[in-house]
């Protein structure tokens, strides 16, 4: 039988998530006796695109059986992968929307699908933690995640839906990496402005951006720290050596753990491709609240942040 070769294309290496990805997928092509050759797109849509059709057009390299991909910007590459797919490579979108899956299933018969979590549930769970953390309101320091992504626009709607009336959020984007939400948290303790904000949460769209803030407020003038520092800090992504870690350590709040999907989607493919099996066209994982929600609640009552 033949030995089935995916492409792993990944938005950056310097998120955990994208890194757990990475973890996962290396695990799984050893489970299940594939080759993989996982790249990063460098947060550039453009240039993964690019990487993408390499791999798709160039006779020079081996043709992969299927692409696996998060997409780095707004787009799900269409016209990528109707040249993927009309050469005969499946193809699957992952924590994306791609309104085309059903017309590459219809019309080249090639294993294609989404494998995604609930983003907008995702939301409604930090909305839900920002209600257990801040029990008799307060304003919250909202990180999300680039303007182009749908993940992010899914989870601030999610969080805008369960979060009480009595919590106000103030909004600012950074890149999902440590870096940028230091720099743009950073940029922000320098105006006035900051000075005279009342602060009681920050919360983050992914742990990394939880953790970049988290120092960006560490860094400030030594009178104000000790205020800042006093704030709880909250992310998503929940990895066991990272987000959750982070909680246990008390560096965060709260995260929520959000399973990576590379290894599922690789043994949905192998499945699919080796014996027949047939796909759904959207696959969607669950996410869930560490501590938990009652857990966070109680911690809060008694005056004092949860751990895990």
């Amino acid at each position: 039988m033949k030995r089935l070769n995916f492409l792993v294309s990944l938005t950056n290496n310097d998120n955990d998530y994208q890194q757990e990805q990475a973890a996962a997928a290396e695990r799984a092509a050893r489970r299940f006796g594939v080759d993989i050759n996982i790249v990063h797109a460098n947060n550039d849509a453009l240039a993964q695109s690019q990487q993408i059709l390499h791999y798709v057009q160039d006779s020079s390299v081996a043709r992969p059986d299927a692409i696996l991909f998060e997409p780095a910007g707004g787009t799900a590459f269409p016209q990528v992968a109707r040249a993927a797919a009309a050469a005969g490579i499946g193809w699957v979108v992952m924590n994306h929307e791609a309104d085309y899956i059903m017309e590459l299933r219809r019309l080249y018969k090639i294993p294609a699908f989404i494998i995604t979590s609930d983003h907008q549930e995702i939301g409604k769970i930090q909305g839900k933690q920002f209600a257990a953390l801040l029990p008799n309101g307060g304003s919250v320091l909202y990180i999300e995640g680039p303007a182009n992504s749908s993940a992010a626009k899914d989870r601030s709607a999610g969080m805008n839906r369960t979060k009480p009336a009595n919590i106000q959020v103030k909004s600012m984007r950074a890149n999902w990496t440590e870096e940028s939400a230091y720099k743009t948290v950073s940029s922000w303790l320098r105006l006035r402005t900051s000075q005279e904000s009342r602060i009681d949460l920050v919360g983050a769209q992914d742990d990394s951006m939880a953790m970049g803030a988290r120092k960006a407020f560490n860094d400030v003038a030594e009178g104000d720290r000790a205020r800042w520092m006093k704030i709880p800090f909250t992310g998503c992504d929940g990895m066991p050596k990272t987000g959750q870690a982070w909680v246990k350590g008390g560096s965060l709040a709260a995260t929520i753990f959000i399973p990576p999907n590379t290894d599922i989607a690789i043994e949905m493919l192998v499945d699919a491709i080796r014996n027949g099996t047939s796909l759904p066209d959207k696959k969607v994982t669950e996410a869930v609240s560490v501590p938990s929600l009652a857990e966070l609640a109680g911690a809060a009552g008694k005056g004092k942040t949860a751990s895990v």
